[in-house]
């Protein structure tokens, strides 16, 4: 960057580094910093009849500064908070020469940047606990000014909530936005949660490959790419079933994967092309107690990490205690339509879409077309936990057939919020049954679907030496962040979603107003 394309304050601060290297002070010091305490941590132990004063060594930014002649104020925030630092000139210079408080805290340094304090802890006349700075070290220089809230008379000013800004600069957002930090702590103790109730099942959690020659395990298009070496086309993963199959015929007994997975496909609230899914297999089960299993795992991960069953997620509060509703999918789309669609041809299911108002084109299916059905009306009305449940074969080209009807399968996917948050299977296992579905899907492909499944030779020659009864089940990890911390879109829960190429601004536009307090 030249220095024409520097703001004013970005000048400044560039020659505040430069005069601080110029005193003989490091401005990026490659040293350690022996911090031993946290800001929470100092306010939760505070006494005030210790004595002697505690003495503690914390680092941090400086988010606002109150200089007061010979005394002044800083806040300072670490990794786990906010905590006030009073400042006496006499103190962290107690001899002749008065720079670091006259020239380097009252001049040089700058909102953002970080310092190391040592000193002892106290509370104040107004009855704030804070650290009394007896040394003062500068930590790294902060050439951006931080976009920083203002407020006046209750009225919040120049808040960083752009959401294109907030997405694509998300460091910055993680600094100036409280909470923003909470959701993403929240959603690495929900895979610790998951994680651990796997564990102690005995299961065990595996790697599947990314790149992959056949994109299988679901319907979806997905990212090409080229490897030079072998000169072949691959492909980033959609789904990471056929792998944690191949496992299963293998003789593990359970096996799940946490995995990052990509669709080449719209970006709207709820999806982002690239996406973490959770897929567990277990040997000799079928998709009833997957059910079970489901519940129970969804019940104790909402007690363990948020205390509840009970979680407000807009206007609606969901209960994630045990049992959930069950459905199968005719009777969800009866409930909701008062249209029996059992039996019915493509074309009497196609009469049923110009009914109801259902957009479909001439690619679709049977399949296909029920799933238009009851996505546009019903799953928007399923807020509380709910297993839809016996789809229609058309529609689970992986799924064993169920054992009491043929046309359907044994298959459920769970609704929450009006939205799809797992889905399972009791596992189609019978490798001819299972080839005669992969053809299905290649006539659909030919017919136009860019969204059919790929015929897998080696996971049907895996399937010929034979799997055991096996039951699935697919969690999207992201919604199941965002039902859990109660937020409406995925970028807020993806530290660092999809976004269009940056168009490029003026830094003031793209910084804001800077205040001298956060």
């Amino acid at each position: 960057m030249s220095q024409i394309e520097l703001s004013e304050q970005e000048l400044g601060r560039r020659q505040s580094m430069q005069t601080l290297r110029d005193m003989g002070i490091e401005p990026y010091p490659a040293a350690l910093y022996p911090t031993n305490a946290f800001s929470t941590e100092i306010k939760e132990n505070f006494q005030d009849d210790l004595e002697p004063k505690r003495q503690v060594c914390v680092a941090g930014r400086i988010m606002s500064r109150r200089i007061m002649g010979k005394a002044s104020f800083m806040e300072l925030k670490d990794s786990k908070g906010r905590i006030q630092i009073y400042i006496s000139r006499d103190e962290i210079c107690p001899d002749e020469n008065k720079d670091m408080y006259n020239v380097v805290f009252k001049k040089l340094l700058d909102i953002g940047d970080f310092v190391g304090i040592k000193g002892y802890v106290f509370r104040t006349q107004t009855g704030e606990i804070s650290v009394h700075a007896q040394e003062l070290t500068v930590l790294a220089k902060t050439l951006r000014p931080l976009p920083i809230v203002k407020m006046k008379d209750g009225v919040v000013y120049d808040a960083f909530s752009d959401p294109e800004l907030r997405y694509r600069q998300r460091y910055v957002d993680l600094v100036v936005n409280e909470g923003v930090k909470d959701i993403f702590i929240k959603r690495t103790k929900i895979f610790n949660s998951m994680r651990q109730f796997f564990n102690e099942h005995g299961y065990l959690e595996v790697d599947t490959p990314v790149l992959q020659s056949i994109p299988g395990g679901a319907s979806a298009r997905p990212f090409i790419t080229h490897h030079n070496a072998l000169d072949i086309p691959l492909y980033l993963r959609i789904a990471n079933e056929l792998y944690l199959k191949r496992l299963i015929v293998g003789g593990f007994e359970g096996v799940y994967e946490f995995s990052r997975n990509f669709r080449n496909e719209g970006m709207d609230r709820t999806h982002n092309p690239e996406f973490t899914c959770m897929e567990i297999y277990v040997s000799y089960k079928d998709y009833e107690w997957m059910m079970q299993f489901t519940e129970q795992m969804l019940e104790r991960i909402c007690t363990e990490v948020l205390g509840t069953t009970d979680v407000k997620n807009g206007d609606n509060v969901i209960s994630f205690k045990a049992p959930f509703r069950r459905l199968t999918m005719t009777e969800a789309i009866k409930e909701s339509t008062g249209v029996d669609i059992t039996g019915m041809s493509e074309d009497d299911l196609r009469e049923v879409c110009k009914k109801l108002h259902v957009e479909q084109d001439a690619t679709m299916g049977k399949g296909k077309l029920i799933d238009e059905i009851f996505g546009e009306t019903c799953e928007g009305k399923l807020i509380q936990p709910t297993f839809i449940t016996d789809y229609p074969i058309e529609m689970s080209p992986l799924t064993k057939k169920h054992r009491d009807n043929p046309n359907l399968t044994e298959r459920f996917e769970l609704f929450v919020n009006g939205k799809e948050l797992a889905n399972a299977y009791s596992e189609l296992n019978d490798p001819i049954d299972q080839r005669e579905r992969f053809e299905e899907q290649l006539r659909l492909s030919e017919k136009g679907d860019d969204e059919a499944m790929y015929i897998d030779q080696d996971f049907l020659r895996a399937l010929e030496y034979g799997m055991p009864p096996t039951s699935g089940m697919g969690i999207g990890m992201d919604r199941l962040v965002m039902l859990l911390t109660g937020q409406s879109t995925i970028q807020e829960v993806l530290l660092f979603p999809q976004m269009r190429p940056e168009k490029k601004k003026d830094a003031e536009q793209e910084n804001g107003e800077v205040e001298t307090e956060a």
